[in-house]
């Protein structure tokens, strides 16, 4: 599995050094934007609607809209230094009942594996979260941010998800629910009771299909690959390549952000002796 981050679990005066592995992935079905005439990818260019032309990276700098149509600009010095030293630390701040998070704060989940010399002290971790029955609740810097982040144990291994922050989660009483007036009888109640127990079960998650994703392989499979027109063969390579070049940069792009840890404390290494 792909490592995308390298980093170490601060837990008390233990320190854990961690692998950060992607948990999830999304199998939306992707579609690409072709020309109608020639079934040839579109391209899409930045331009700036004032000049009137298409702008290089280099030519393009952040702003800050605080007013309509007002922008207050900021360099990226200026954006790095408000970011402060990024550690490579997961740095547990708490611990808490897992029934205590609404499940509306979690936001991505990652697996993490110990890194060589941190396996005695990454399944102490796990085995002692286990049996307290209580998750972490932590500070780990990723995608050039500092997040806060659930972790806890989850089969075999340590699962790190992260949190939306309070003032992110919008105000439930914003929702325009009007229900003050609608009356509800007690039979209601029981019956829609009734009916929640007789479909009450395990939960099994992998009895639940995309359906349409699943409709639209097998689509795929029948339907007959759509070909442009015939192009000379170095053009034809071209495009191959530029794919390809795409495609390889995808994936080995290196995670962002690095930084040394923070750390108030002298770390004691939890390593295996």
């Amino acid at each position: 599995m792909h490592t995308m981050w390298k980093g170490a679990i601060s837990f008390g005066l233990v320190h854990i050094p961690v692998k950060m592995h992607a948990a999830t992935e999304d199998k939306s079905p992707k579609f690409r934007y072709l020309h109608k005439l020639c079934n040839t990818p579109i391209q899409y260019v930045k331009r700036c609607p004032f000049c009137g032309v298409d702008v290089e990276w280099e030519e393009i700098i952040r702003g800050y809209e605080y007013e309509e149509g007002r922008f207050m600009i900021l360099d990226e010095e200026e954006l790095e230094e408000l970011k402060g030293e990024r550690s490579r630390t997961i740095e547990i701040t708490d611990f808490v009942d897992l029934k205590e998070i609404d499940p509306i704060y979690f936001h991505h989940s990652y697996y993490l594996s110990p890194q060589e010399g941190g396996g005695k002290a990454y399944k102490l971790l796990h085995q002692a979260m286990e049996v307290s029955g209580r998750i972490a609740v932590a500070k780990v810097s990723l995608r050039s941010k500092e997040n806060l982040a659930a972790l806890r144990a989850y089969g075999k291994v340590l699962v790190l998800e992260t949190l939306f922050f309070p003032d992110e989660i919008r105000d439930v009483n914003q929702v325009p629910v009007e229900t003050e007036a609608v009356k509800v009888e007690e039979r209601e109640i029981s019956m829609a009771t009734q009916l929640i127990d007789q479909l009450t079960a395990p939960f099994e998650p992998e009895k639940y299909k995309d359906p349409f994703r699943q409709a639209l392989e097998e689509h795929i499979k029948e339907k007959v690959p759509v070909e442009g027109p015939e192009r000379p063969d170095q053009t034809a390579n071209i495009i191959d390549l530029m794919e390809a070049l795409k495609k390889s940069l995808e994936v080995t792009s290196p995670s962002k952000g690095r930084g040394k840890s923070k750390g108030r404390r002298k770390k004691v290494s939890g390593g295996e002796t």
